[in-house]
Formats: C-alpha cells, structure tokens, sequence
C-alpha cells in the first residue's frame, strides 16, 4: 500500500482537530521527503536558497529559545521554497564540547579523569546520541521543514576530517602557531578558552589597603600603599608601577619593594598603562591578576611566578597557604596581613569581574603552551566581510564590529578536555619540531596513531609525543557552511573541493544575537581565510525570549516556560503564529494571548473554508467580467502579495503575519465573506471567493503549515506523491493584475459594515429592506454592490457633506500637570470650563480660561459630531452614512 492510500484522507467535515491533524503531516512530510533537496554541482547557485542553521548543543532538552529561533528560520525556509523552488534546510547536532562532558558525567554520574580519552568519547558518543533523538522528535514536532537526511554531527568522522583539513590549511598559510604564552583559563573547566568565552559579571568583592616597605635608599619614604581586590596574589607579585606623569608618586621610580608576608623583592617601575585615579595610583604586577598583567610581564620581560595552579589552588610558591583555594587563601592572607600591621584598611564594593560563559566560573591567567588562530592582523578584513553581507536586522551590524575593534588577544583554539576533536599533531621528544598529519590519511588521533615519519625532519629524532589537546568547539562549529557543502581535500588533484558548490556561499545564517561574537564571527575568520569568500549572504539575529513581566528566561528565578508544556496545550500552529509576533533581533515577551490569538486564527481559517466550500464550486472558470465588488478583492489581494512578499524577503515576520491576519480576518472574513452569503450564485463572486481562499492558504502556510496543509489537501490537491501535491511545494502566489479603486472599495466595505451594524443595532434581519440611504464618500463603481448586499431600495451619493454641527462635548485636563502649576487657580479654571467662558485657539493650540493660557499638553478635547437632518447619521473612517 503506497503512502498516499494509507494516509487518512483530509475532510473539512467536523471541527478542526489539531492534535490528529499536526500529527499526521509531520509523520506525511518526513516519510515522503516532501523537503528534500537534490544536489546538482552544475545547478546556478543563484537557483538555490541555502541556510546555515545553527548546531544546537546536546546537553539538555528543547527550550523556548530554540523553539523560538528554529521556527523563524522555516518561516523563512518555507517561503523561500514556494518563491524559488530549490532549498537546502539542513540540521546538525553539536555533540563536541563541555557541555557534552557534563552532561554525560551527570547522566551516568562518572568524572571524565576516570576514564583512557577513547573510552570517555564512546561514553559521550553514547549519551548524546539519546538526546539527538529527541532534539529530533521534538523539531520535526514544530513542523520545521527541515531535510532529514542533511544532518550532521560535530563529532562525526566526517567533520572531524574537515576540522583537521581547516587546521591544516590555516597552518601551511602562516594562520596558526604554537606558543607558551599567558592564557585565559577556567578553573573549573580546566581548560584554556578564549577571549570570546568570557562575560563580565557584577559580583560583590573588598577593597585592601596594603603597605609595601620600600627597601632601597632613593626616597625618604619607608612604605606606600597598593589597593587590591586580590590579595592571594601577592605572593606573584613581581613588580610595582606608577604612571610617568604621577608627580606625588614619581621618587618611587627605580626603587624596590618588599613583598609583605612573603619577603621577596620587586623593582617599581614607571609605565604609562596605569590607571591614576584607582587607587592610590601605585598598583602591583603579579603574573597573572589580568589583562594588563600580561603586557607588563611582557614589555618589561619580567619573571614568572606562578602561585594559583590549574584548579585555582594555590601552589607551593604561596608557602603557607599551599593547597588553600584562591576563596580561602585571600582570606587567610588579609588576616595574616592585619596580624603583622600590613592591612591599613578594607571595605566592600561591587565590581566586574569577567567569568567563564559557561559556568560563571572567574578566569585566570595562566601561562601555557596553546594553539593560536592569528586574526589580530586581519581585523580590518573581517569588517569588511561583515559590511559585504546584509544584516537582519542592520543594527546588529554594530555588535559585529565592536566585538572586532576590542579584540586583543589571537583565537585560542586548543583546550585540555577529554572529549573533542584532536589536533592531527605530533612533537619531535627531542627538539618539540611539530610533525602534522597529512591531509589524504584524516581523521586522525595522535593517541591512538602513529605520525607519518620515522624520524624528526628537524633533528633525526626517532620519538614522539602525541598532542593531547582538543579544538575549541567553535573552531569546528565555524565550518558549519563548508560542512554542509562537503568541503574537502582532493589528494590527485592537489587542491580543495567542494562537493556542492551551488550551495556556497550560503544564502542566509540564521542566529541568536548573544552568539554574534562566538559563531558568527569565527565562521567569517574561517571560511574567509579558507575560501577568500563571505560564507553567506545575509544573517537574520533573533533575540531572545523573555517572561511575561520581560525578565529573561532562568532556572534560578523560577520562570522558565517549558516548550513541552506550551506544546500540549496549544496547537503547534498557534505557537508559531506566536513566534512571529516580534520583529527579527528583537527580545519579547512569551504571551499566552498571543497563543490564543493563534488559536482563533486558526478556528476562523478553518471555519471560512467550510464556508467557501459551500458557497462556491471547487474550480469556478473566470466570467468575462467581473463585478466591482469581486475585482475590488481580487486587486487589494495582488496588493497584499506585494507587500507580503516584500516582507518575507526582507525577514519582516511580525509584518508579514501582522497584515495577512487584518486581511485575511477584517476584510475577507469579516467583510467580504458577508457580501458573499448575499450573492452565493453569482459566478464572479464564486471565482472570487476560491481565487482569494486558495491564495490565503498558499500565503499562511509559512506561518501555519499544518492547518494549510489539511484545507489544501481537503479541496486543491491533484492526484501524486504529496512531494508534488503539498501546498508548501505550490509557487508562492503572484500579482496577477487585477485593476480597482483600491480607496473606493475600501469605503464600499466600510458602508457595507456600518449598515450592517445598523440592522444588528436596530434587531433588523441582515436582508431587511432599508427604504433609502445616502453616502457621503468615494464609493464610485461601487453603489450598485451595497445596495444590492445590503438590501437598499434607493441609494444617494451626496457629493456635499450633510450639515453636522461639532461641539465641544467636554474638556478633560492633566491635573497631574495643572495641580503643580496652578495651584489655587485649578478651582477658577474648572469653573470657567463649566461655564462655558473659555476659548480654544486652534492655531496656538492653547486654553484660555481665567485669565491663564494653558498649552494642549495640559488638556483634552472632546467633541461632539450632530446631524439634524432627517434619518440617523453613522460616520466612518472615510464615509458619512445616512439611513432614513
């Protein structure tokens, strides 16, 4: 039995059942590869719509967050795939990382430093791929159309073999180099991260007055004082500064100091990097408090001491307080410091300290041999690669280029963990000379294979050290584009090679703007070094998804919305008619009203379908003439495709859901649907009515796939795979240049509404006669359609506006303005507006009312409109209508 006799045949019979109905079309779309994309090496890249989605780490379950950001770009993926044709929507899982780590070690309750690497890998491997499977269950339950089987895993052999391929090319271009230097490390990690894993983070802290004795003889002071956050560090102190232009301080220059407590000996030093105003001005160097730190110890070539070690636990350089925490030796040295006189005073403050993104651990600086990206050098190119793509939206632009212009350290790229992709290296034991595998025999893992070479090149030694260290997660995730195009090495050839070179660049990265300066940029640094191209056309930034009250999402404030539970409460259409509530790059807020607007919305599509279905055949031929009233939908739907489809290409969701929903509901619904009922016969309203209802399923089905997909394949569907049949594989709709007065039609329906209110009002039938009624509006060509649908006997287009009287109803004033500057006079003013001695002068815009002049800030007014002919008078936005 083929897939299409054993799917349930869609019927519009009943109401709309969303659980059975979403259901069904996930299963239907994934088993009929109805978003499948076909490769052809041949095919005009301008032909193809690519997206570079982005991995979402394997360390837990689906939040609002992604949810959120995966289902604006199908809203994208969809549209492009209706207005193009060919898509590439493809998916991967970032298995590669810390977050890997721990979540196995959690899930099977092991620390990783019990296990040989290999076998810790398998156990990750293991894990994860249990949580890949529900991350997939859960996407394909947002109705995403994604291509299954364009999926990849960061870990996987094939991109480990491109990962190595990047090292290797950035390492023969002169991109990369190995060097014992300081670098930023997580104590709780254990590892090196880079400068873009850190984020500042307010934390309460103690301000330590301490005296340093002054042991030379060039000064007539015995001691002075450094203030400092971090006494722990003074046993690596290993100089003091003072700013040149420090008048008060300068006869310390060229002296030496005595470390307190620890007794050693530092020169003090003149150097134009120290802040004057913090402080006492005079500040210690230690290797390694910070930033700063590091030039020093670097421009003045001093020593190295070491006194924290990779666990944030003080070394044997900290004598007494070897073993104790960084946390517990500051507090036993600031207590020894009182005990012998040092500390000379303590107070507390806030300050920014910059911690490890991922556990909110605080960095250290520490020195170490570690793998380097060189990209300060190329700073300028990577803006200029920024200025070449276009930014949804453009101000996210400025993040870019800040995150490029405060730059200041080269990409660390190495990192101490067990689980990773290794770096394809070897080390001469004798001379350190690096040995890299060669591109033909990747992927490699130096702890389990041998190098390539018997001997060093470099010394003719025969032993090797394997590299023990992993990439950067991001070092990978930054391929992501050249992964998707099968990016590679072709040994006969001797050059690199792409398998899909229609897909690259790619058209559209799609993001989170808290990740601007981790995947964006280093997918720039990447594929620009590698291919000297732009990896995509455009990025799309969302923001982020915050609580009702605007609050960002977080376990420890208790108001995290599980998608899970929104997902078994509302439809799956209603959510993402939520997600496109905000514009692209904007935070919002999570609204259950908006997930029962969706809701409606899909009841009243729902609902006005089984009302087309009956008032109109399946596939009316067009008249040779069309009524005003139906030319006029048919004109005002070609406009709304041109706004509509202007807005989806420019990622204007909110826009494009916002104007098809007023279309769709006030005027097609609300207004024309009305008309419809009252000429149910008429061919031109038939063609009308399906032309308009066919479009309104081809334009929603961005934003509501299920519901679209089940009206479609209930009414327009032809007989074939669901592939051809689907209405997300449909053309996406074209003007098709109906002419009309847009203006006039639009005051026609509004008449139409306000005689309709009347009957209601009046508890009139909607086909009672009304005797006559006179206009005064645009309504031209369209005078004969109201007085047929709403049931008129004689009606009059006035070309003068009848006689309305306006007056002033009432006069409202901001007392909350008035009170504070008036005072006493408010009693006078009241009085004077009760009484009616006053005067509005329309050209100053200003009150005068005893005696004062008050501006149109401080008051409102409300007029009052009156006819006094004969009949009941009923304005519109555009029309004044009489019914006598």
């Amino acid at each position: 039995m083929s897939m299409e006799q054993e799917r349930e045949e869609p019927t519009l019979e009943g109401g709309y059942d969303p659980e059975a109905v979403e259901n069904r079309w996930q299963e239907a779309w994934v088993d009929e590869d109805v978003y499948a994309y076909e490769s052809d090496a041949e095919r005009d890249p301008n032909t193809v719509y690519a997206i570079d989605t982005p991995p979402p780490t394997v360390s837990g379950s689906l939040h609002m967050g992604h949810l959120y950001g995966h289902t604006l770009q199908d809203f994208a993926a969809r549209f492009q795939r209706m207005h193009d044709g060919d898509v590439l929507f493809p998916f991967g899982y970032d298995d590669n990382g810390i977050a890997s780590e721990r979540l196995t070690e959690k899930e099977l309750d092991i620390r990783h430093q019990d296990y040989e690497r290999r076998e810790f890998q398998e156990l990750c491997r293991d894990v994860c791929s249990e949580y890949e499977a529900e991350f997939t269950d859960k996407m394909q339950g947002l109705g995403c159309s994604i291509d299954w089987d364009n999926t990849y895993k960061t870990i996987e052999p094939r991109v480990q073999r491109i990962s190595q391929l990047s090292f290797i090319d950035l390492y023969e271009n002169d991109r990369e180099y190995r060097k014992k230097a300081p670098a930023i490390w997580c104590p709780d990690c254990e590892t090196a991260i880079s400068q873009v894993e850190m984020e500042d983070d307010e934390r309460g802290s103690h301000f330590n007055d301490v005296a340093f004795e002054v042991t030379s003889a060039g000064t007539d002071r015995d001691e002075f004082v450094i203030s400092t956050t971090r006494p722990e560090l003074i046993p690596a102190c290993v100089s003091v500064f003072v700013h040149p232009d420090d008048d008060e301080n300068q006869d310390l220059v060229g002296e030496t100091a005595r470390i307190p407590i620890f007794g050693h000996e530092v020169p003090i030093i003149a150097d134009e990097r120290v802040d004057m105003e913090k402080g006492s001005g005079i500040v210690m160097c230690c290797t390694f408090g910070d930033q700063k730190d590091i030039e020093w110890y670097q421009a003045h070539d001093l020593p190295l001491r070491v006194a924290i070690d990779e666990s944030a636990t003080m070394t044997e350089l900290a004598g007494d307080y070897e073993g104790m925490s960084t946390e517990e030796a500051r507090e036993a040295i600031v207590d020894d410091l009182e005990e012998e006189g040092y500390l000379r005073d303590r107070w507390e403050i806030s300050h920014t300290v910059q911690v490890h993104e991922r556990c909110d651990t605080p960095v250290e600086f520490r020195v170490s041999k570690q793998w380097y990206v060189e990209i300060l050098d190329h700073k300028e190119e990577y803006l200029e690669a920024g200025r070449e793509m276009d930014w949804y939206p453009e101000k996210m632009f400025t993040r870019y280029k800040h995150w490029i212009e405060g730059l200041e350290w080269d990409w660390l790229i190495s990192r101490q963990r067990d689980s990773g992709i290794p770096f394809p290296v070897w080390y001469c034991a004798d001379c350190d000379h690096e040995i890299v595998a060669r591109k033909e025999e990747l992927p490699v893992d130096p702890l389990s294979d041998e190098p390539h070479v018997d001997s060093c090149p470099e010394c003719g030694g025969d032993e090797f050290v394997a590299e023990e260290d992993v990439f950067d997660t991001w070092a990978t995730s930054s391929l992501t584009p050249l992964i998707n195009a099968g990016w590679d090495w072709d040994a006969d050839a001797e050059t690199f090679t792409m398998e899909k070179p229609e897909l690259y660049p790619f058209d559209l990265r799609p993001q989170g703007h808290d990740i601007i300066s981790f995947w964006l940029f280093h997918t720039v640094v990447k594929c620009y070094e590698h291919t000297g191209e732009v990896p995509f056309d455009a990025t799309m930034i969302n923001g982020h998804v915050l609580d009702e009250n605007r609050e960002k999402m977080s376990k420890s404030r208790g108001n995290v919305v599980a998608p899970d539970e929104v997902l078994a409460e509302y439809p799956v259409d209603a959510v993402r008619f939520w997600a496109a509530s905000a514009a692209v790059g904007d935070d919002f807020p999570y609204q259950e009203k908006d997930l029962r607007a969706g809701e409606k919305l899909l009841r009243k599509l729902w609902n006005a379908s089984k009302l087309v279905d009956n008032l109109a055949p399946r596939a009316p031929d067009e008249p040779t003439e069309l009524e005003p009233i139906d030319r006029w939908l048919l004109a005002e739907l070609d406009d709304a495709i041109e706004e509509l489809t202007d807005q989806f290409e420019n990622y204007e969701f909110a826009k494009a859901r916002d104007r098809l929903r007023t279309f769709f509901w006030n005027t097609f619904c609300d207004d024309y649907l009305e008309i419809a009922k009252e000429r149910e016969d008429n061919p031109s309203t038939q063609y009308a009515l399906r032309t308009a209802h066919r479009t309104f399923l081809e334009l929603w089905a961005p934003f509501l796939p299920h519901v679209t997909e089940e009206i479609w394949q209930s009414g327009y569907a032809a007989d074939g795979n669901l592939a051809e049949t689907s209405v997300h594989t449909r053309e996406w709709p074209r003007p098709q240049g109906y002419d009309a007065d847009l203006a006039a039609g639009e005051t026609a329906m509004e008449v139409i509404s306000a005689l309709r209110r009347y009957k209601s009002e009046n508890q009139l039938p909607l086909n009672a006669d009304l005797d006559a009624v006179a206009v005064y509006g645009e309504i031209d060509g369209f005078a004969d359609a109201i007085a047929n649908v709403m049931h008129v006997d004689a009606l009059e287009v006035l070309d003068d506006q009848p006689e309305i009287t306006t007056e002033v109803a009432a006069i409202d004033l901001d007392y909350s303005q008035v009170g504070p500057q008036y005072g006493e006079q408010v009693g006078e003013i009241d009085a004077g507006i009760e009484s009616g001695e006053y005067e509005i002068d329309d050209d100053e815009n200003v009150l005068r009312v005893a005696g004062e002049e008050l501006e149109d800030d401080l008051f409102e007014v409300e007029l009052e409109r009156t006819y006094s002919g004969e009949g009941e008078m009923i304005e519109t936005a555009s029309a004044v209508v009489i019914v006598e």
